[in-house]
């Protein structure tokens, strides 16, 4: 995926604000589930806001990682225990 520059950043995070999150990740971490959710929503909005509920810090970042991995995504925003994420949809 192209890079984003910071104004393209700036203003996904605008757009983002006024967003809830479409995707909780619980107890059970980062599953096939989980994954398949966030690409269906990726494909459908390109912007998704995700809450991450696990309590360690540093699972919260591992878990982000694993998601921006897998989805071939940008991380737009991180604040607690949300994050947001952004990939261009191939059905746009």
């Amino acid at each position: 995926m192209e890079q984003l520059t910071q104004n393209q950043v700036l203003k996904l995070r605008r757009s983002a604000h006024s967003l809830k999150p479409v995707v909780t990740v619980g107890n059970q971490g980062v599953t096939d589930n989980v994954l398949a959710e966030i690409d269906r929503a990726l494909y459908d909005h390109q912007l998704v806001k995700i809450k991450l509920t696990h309590e360690d810090r540093e699972e919260r970042k591992s878990q982000a990682e694993r998601i921006l991995k897998s989805q071939k995504a940008e991380l737009i925003n991180r604040i607690g225990k949300t994050i947001v994420i952004f990939r261009i949809s191939k059905k746009k």
